[in-house]
C-alpha cells in the first residue's frame, strides 16, 4: 500500500524538473511512510512513497525491467499463484513483493495483466518502448487515482494533493464541483476539481503522443443464477473463507475492524478461526463514544449500540480487543478536523463519522499496519434500510436520497439562495440518475420487480459504494494504515449480484445470504442483529462546540465561506437547543466547518 504520483510530458525535458516530482511525491508521505523513490526520463517522471507490506526490503519502488518503470500502490491477493505462472512462462524474480510480479505480468501480458489480478490496486507504468503511460485502477475503485490532462501530456496521483502540486494544475472548483460535493450522485470520473478525473473503477488509461485513451476491462454484468439456495449459501461461505486467508497475508502485524454488525463480525469471525488454526490469536479494534452505551437511545438509523454485540464477538473468539473510545473534545478538535479535509482533499461534511474514523485508525496504527474491514457487505448483500423501504425504492432516484436521514435531508439547505439558484440541484441529481440507470443491464426473463433490484444493486456498487471507500482508503492512509476489504472481491461481487433478490432475502431479512453463509462463526446475537450503519455520538456536547466554533466563523464577516453559505442559516442554527436540535441541523453545522477549513487550507478558486 502506497503512494504514486507521477507526470508525462512529450513536449518537454523532465529530467530538468526533478524538484516538481520531489513536491508531488511528498504529499503522499502519509500514505507510504516507510521509504520514498522518484524515476525520471525526457519525458516521463515516476514518484512513489512506500508502506512495506510484503517483502519488506525488497519491494521498493519504482521499479523498473526491460525499459518499462511502475509506481504500483495496493495489494494482489493472488501474486503467489501469477508468480508460479509467470516463472513457468521464463520470467525471473529478484524479489518476494507483489509489485515484481504485476510489473513481470505486463511484461508478459501487457495491458491485459488486468484481467489476471485480483486484489486492491491503481498502478502507473512508463512504456519507454513505445513511449506510453498505462493507468490500471481495481474492478470496484478500492484505492483513488486521479489524472489531469495537460498540453503536451498527463499529471497523476493517488490523490488530488499529489497533482496540485504541480504548478500546472489548478485549484479551480466550478459549478458541477459544487454540485456533486453537495448531492452525493458519485458522479463517474467527479473528483471536485476542475480538470481533475478520476481513473474509472475496472478501467485502463493509455497515454501516448495521440492523446489519452479509456478502455473497461471489467463491468458488471447479467448473468442467469442458477444455483438453489443452499448451493448459493454454501458457494458464499467458500469464498468469503478464501477472501478472508488471501486477505490476512502480510508480512506486518494485522488486525480486523469490529463494529459488532454482521458484516464485521463475519469478517472477524472467518480471520479468528484461520489465525488460530495457525497458532495466531486475532487483534480487533472498536470505536466507541464517552457514554453512548448507557445513555443511548434509537433514531432513524440505528436501533441499538454497539458495544454489546462486540463484546460478544470478541468473547466468542478469543481475539485480543480493544475499544477506541472518544470523547466529543476528540471529535471537535479542529485540528483533527483540518487532518481529515486535508486527507480527503474536499469537505464532505461527515463529520463525527469522518473524524472518529480518523481518530480510530490513528490509533490502531501505533499497534497494526493492515486491518480487515467489513465496508461493502451492504452495498453487495441488499442491507442498507433503503433497500427495504417501498418508498425509498419506489422513488425515481438514489434510494439513499430518497431515504430521509440526517446525512441526506435538505442537504442543500445551508447555501445561500443565489448559489442554490444557479446549481439547480434537482435537475442535476435527476440527469445522474437517469445516467447511472440506463448503465444497468438485465436479463431478457426478470419481472419488473427483479429489474427494480438488480437497478438498486447496481447503483450501489458503482455510485454510493465508491463514496464509503475514498473515504476509508484517504483516512486510513492518511495515517499510513493498509484497509482491507474482503466483500470488494471481484468473485463475491459478481456472484452474489446476479442472485435474485428473492435469495438475497430468503429468510425474511437483510443479508440473508451473508448470515447464513457465516452464521457458523457467529454469536446468536449477532445473526439476530438488525443492520446498524456506523456510528455516530449521541452526546449533546457535540453539537455545543459545533455550535460554538460556528459562531466563530459567523464572527469572520468578510471570510470567503460565505460566498457559499447562508449566514442566517448557520447564525439560526448556533443558537438551537443543542438537546432537541435536529440532527440534519448537527449534521449542517458540520459542513459549515468543513468548507470553512477546506476554503482556509486550499485557497480554491470559486467558479459558479
Amino acid at each position: 500500500m502506497c503512494g504514486i504520483t507521477g507526470w508525462v510530458a512529450y513536449d518537454s525535458d523532465l529530467t530538468s524538473q526533478q524538484h516538481t516530482l520531489d513536491a508531488m511525491t511528498a504529499t503522499m508521505a502519509c500514505r507510504g511512510p516507510d521509504d520514498s523513490g522518484t524515476f525520471v526520463r525526457p519525458h516521463a517522471a515516476l514518484g512513489h512513497r512506500r508502506l512495506a507490506i510484503i517483502d519488506l526490503p525488497g519491494g521498493k519502488q519504482p521499479m523498473s525491467s526491460h525499459s518499462v518503470a511502475m509506481v504500483y500502490s495496493g495489494e494482489a491477493y493472488n501474486f503467489t499463484e501469477l508468480r508460479a505462472e509467470l516463472v513457468k512462462l521464463g520470467h525471473r524474480f529478484e524479489t518476494d513483493s507483489d509489485t515484481e510480479v504485476v510489473l513481470h505480468g505486463y511484461l508478459q501480458w501487457g495491458e491485459s495483466v488486468a484481467d489476471h489480478l485480483n486484489g486492491m490496486y491503481a498502478f502507473a507504468i512508463w512504456d519507454e518502448r513505445e513511449e506510453k503511460l498505462v493507468m490500471i485502477r481495481d474492478r470496484m475503485g478500492i484505492k483513488p487515482f486521479y489524472f489531469y490532462p495537460t498540453r503536451d501530456g498527463v499529471l497523476f496521483g493517488s490523490e488530488p494533493k499529489a497533482i496540485l502540486a504541480n504548478p500546472l494544475a489548478r485549484k479551480v472548483v466550478d459549478a458541477d464541483g459544487l454540485r456533486e460535493l453537495v448531492s452525493m450522485t458519485k458522479a463517474p470520473g467527479w473528483s471536485l476539481w476542475k480538470g481533475m478525473e478520476e481513473v474509472p473503477p475496472g478501467a485502463i488509461v493509455t497515454v501516448d503522443r495521440d492523446g489519452i485513451r479509456t478502455r473497461t476491462y471489467w463491468k458488471l454484468d447479467a448473468v442467469e443464477h442458477t444455483d438453489d439456495q443452499d448451493t448459493t449459501v454454501e458457494r458464499v461461505r467458500e469464498l468469503m473463507t478464501d477472501i478472508v486467508h488471501r486477505q490476512l497475508v502480510a508480512d506486518v502485524p494485522r488486525c480486523v475492524l469490529l463494529s459488532g454488525g454482521l458484516d464485521s463480525s463475519a469478517v472477524t469471525g472467518l480471520a479468528a478461526a484461520h489465525l488460530a488454526s495457525q497458532g495466531e490469536q486475532l487483534r480487533t479494534f472498536s470505536v466507541d463514544f464517552l457514554g453512548q452505551e448507557e445513555n443511548f437511545h434509537a433514531d432513524e438509523m440505528r436501533d441499538t449500540p454497539d458495544s454489546p454485540f462486540v463484546r460478544d464477538v470478541a468473547s466468542l473468539v478469543g481475539s485480543a480487543h480493544r475499544d477506541i473510545v472518544l470523547n466529543p473534545g476528540d471529535l471537535t478538535d479542529p485540528a483533527v478536523r483540518r487532518a481529515v479535509i486535508t486527507a480527503r482533499d474536499i469537505p464532505a461534511g461527515l463529520g463525527d463519522m469522518d473524524t472518529s474514523l480518523y481518530l480510530l485508525f490513528k490509533a490502531i496504527r501505533a499497534e497494526s499496519t493492515v486491518a480487515l474491514s467489513g465496508e461493502s457487505a451492504d452495498e453487495v448483500f441488499g442491507g442498507y434500510r433503503w433497500f427495504h423501504d417501498p418508498e425509498a425504492r419506489n422513488t425515481k432516484t438514489f434510494p439513499w436520497l430518497a431515504f430521509r436521514n440526517a446525512l441526506t435531508s435538505d442537504r442543500a439547505g445551508l447555501l445561500n439562495k443565489d448559489l442554490r439558484a444557479r446549481l439547480d440541484l434537482p435537475t442535476y441529481v435527476a440527469d445522474q440518475y437517469a445516467a447511472a440507470v440506463a448503465e444497468v443491464d438485465h436479463l431478457d426473463n426478470a419481472t419488473p420487480f427483479e429489474q427494480q433490484m438488480r437497478t438498486i444493486c447496481h447503483l450501489h456498487l458503482t455510485r454510493f459504494v465508491r463514496m464509503l471507500l475514498d473515504r476509508k482508503d484517504r483516512a486510513s492512509m492518511a495515517v499510513g494504515l493498509e484497509v482491507r476489504v474482503p466483500f470488494c472481491d471481484h468473485r463475491l461481487v459478481e456472484y452474489v449480484y446476479n442472485t435474485p433478490w428473492s435469495l438475497k432475502t430468503f429468510d425474511g431479512r437483510e443479508k440473508s445470504l451473508l448470515r447464513h453463509a457465516t452464521k457458523h462463526v457467529l454469536p446468536q446475537s449477532v445473526v439476530d442483529r438488525v443492520k446498524s450503519p456506523y456510528p455516530s455520538t449521541q452526546d449533546p456536547a457535540y453539537a455545543v462546540a459545533l455550535q460554538q466554533q460556528v459562531k466563530e466563523v459567523l464572527a469572520e464577516p468578510d471570510h470567503p465561506v460565505f460566498g457559499l453559505i447562508d449566514r442566517d442559516w448557520a447564525h439560526n442554527a448556533s443558537e438551537l437547543d443543542a438537546h432537541t436540535m435536529p440532527s440534519a441541523v448537527r449534521t449542517g453545522l458540520d459542513r459549515v466547518l468543513d468548507l470553512y477549513h477546506w476554503l482556509d487550507i486550499y485557497s480554491p478558486e470559486i467558479q459558479h
